[in-house]
């Protein structure tokens, strides 16, 4: 009966599903591409090389990076005695669970050298998930999607407008650039690249 039941599960793989197990039931998932938007940040260091890199290593570890905005400069928010962040959103394609994304991009943050010592304090690198594809996901605290604050801070929708002004927040209802033209967030954020 083993036997069966991996032979069973290894055809299911073959053909993109994935079997989870959960207490009560089964669960069989696609392995399907899920679309999400990441924002990344880093105020301390060489900003740009920081970003760079945890751009190329999400693209190894979390999925393929389909689209990347302008680095926007933008001044510190919540603590704002500290140097100003240098911000980038980019959209990723991944086959992870959003568990397996923030456990990845966690790792990604603490190989580059970050370390958590003050809410809102500088950083090395800051990787928050802001959208998993149009799902409302709440793990405890530990993992809230969409991002809880995003549709409130300039720092982060500037950047996602440049490459997803039409995603619509599953939550609020509204797209990126209508929640952006609504923004009060009088917070300076300048594009330097495009």
């Amino acid at each position: 009966m083993k036997l069966i039941g991996h032979l069973i599960l290894n055809l299911l793989w073959f053909y993109g599903l994935k079997i989870n197990f959960c207490p009560d039931e089964l669960v069989v998932m696609s392995l399907e591409f899920k679309k999400i938007y990441l924002l990344l940040g880093s105020n301390l260091g060489n900003r740009q090389l920081l970003l760079k890199n945890a751009i190329d290593l999400i693209d190894q570890k979390v999925g393929d990076v389909f689209a990347q905005s302008a680095v926007y400069e933008t001044a510190a928010w919540g603590k704002t005695d500290q140097p100003g962040f240098l911000n980038v959103a980019i959209g990723v394609q991944t086959k992870l669970t959003p568990l397996e994304v923030l456990d990845s991009v966690l790792q990604i943050e603490t190989k580059l050298g970050r370390v958590r010592e003050e809410k809102w304090g500088s950083r090395l690198i800051d990787i928050d998930i802001i959208f998993y594809e149009d799902e409302v996901i709440q793990i405890t605290d530990r993992l809230i999607i969409p991002h809880p604050e995003m549709q409130y801070r300039k720092f982060v929708l500037q950047p996602l407008s440049d490459i997803a002004s039409d995603f619509v927040h599953p939550v609020t209802q509204q797209n990126i650039a209508q929640m952006l033209s609504h923004l009060s967030d009088t917070l300076a954020v300048k594009k330097l690249t495009s």
